[in-house]
């Protein structure tokens, strides 16, 4: 049952998200983009504050001794785990004055379960990745035949025309839901970084998840809470695969700056 705001004041909330290198915009998270979707979809007043990672304030410090984003102050009470965040903001964010996010099909969550895990192993063992690259491309196969195939509530039973592909814009139908703001962060972190460091683009003949990704592109929701790509290729910069594909290029332009690449890989670590 839905637990509803007892009156009309609207409630304080705070997200705290992971900062980028500059220590002020948005970082590289997928956690914390869903979280920040989730609540501009829902319509309701909050504010963001990014946390600098490296040098985390003493104020936060003292609010989420040992948690990393993302994490949340609602009415001055802290939540920290994502999920049970995310099923919070649901139960409590209600109709009649907020939207509901649940979709209405189990498989639109399921759906997209396994890509990211997919894309990780693919990303750590570059470049002998053959393997992996073909698990990531079945899974979004199945995403790409998810996204192609209509909803039950798209068909109408009573009508004769017979709709072979689902002309709706998202997962779950014509709105952002839940499953949504759980997968679209990924597919971007993965459309980015794969083509910075395995020069993988989600195949064209995917026009499924192709036609996914632009109507997601045209929504703020979702285009306003991306990190820039430079972010998320930070992030990858000392992934294991891409250590090793940046190492093969050094050898070929110019062998000692090898040495160097490895000094600083250290130095990164040790900080």
């Amino acid at each position: 049952m839905a637990l509803r705001q007892n009156s009309d004041k609207e409630p304080l909330i705070e997200l705290f998200i992971k900062a980028g290198h500059d220590g002020e915009n948005v970082g590289n998270c997928p956690f914390c983009q869903r979280l920040f979707m989730v609540l501009w979809l829902k319509g309701v007043k909050f504010t963001v504050t990014t946390v600098d990672m490296r040098k985390k304030p003493a104020e936060l410090k003292d609010l989420a001794p040992g948690t990393n984003p993302p994490f949340l102050l609602y009415d001055g009470t802290l939540k920290t785990d994502f999920i049970k965040i995310e099923e919070f903001l649901e139960q409590t964010l209600a109709p009649p004055r907020y939207p509901h996010l649940s979709p209405l099909n189990k498989e639109s969550f399921d759906v997209g379960a396994d890509i990211f895990a997919k894309f990780s192993a693919f990303i750590k063992n570059s470049p002998n990745n053959t393997f992996h690259e073909k698990n990531l491309l079945r899974e979004f196969k199945r995403l790409d035949d998810y996204l192609n195939s209509p909803l039950p509530q798209e068909i109408d039973h009573n009508s004769r025309e017979n709709i072979v592909i689902s002309k709706r814009n998202f997962l779950d139908g014509n709105h952002l839901t839940l499953a949504d703001c759980n997968l679209l962060p990924k597919l971007h972190v993965i459309k980015i970084a794969a083509k910075k460091y395995c020069n993988f683009d989600i195949p064209v003949q995917f026009v499924g998840v192709w036609k996914y990704l632009q109507n997601a592109a045209e929504r703020e929701e979702f285009s306003q809470t991306c990190p820039a790509d430079i972010e998320i290729e930070k992030a990858y910069f000392r992934v294991p695969g891409t250590i090793v594909l940046r190492e093969k290029w050094i050898k070929v332009v110019h062998p000692c700056l090898l040495t160097l690449n490895r000094a600083l890989s250290i130095l990164y670590l040790c900080r």
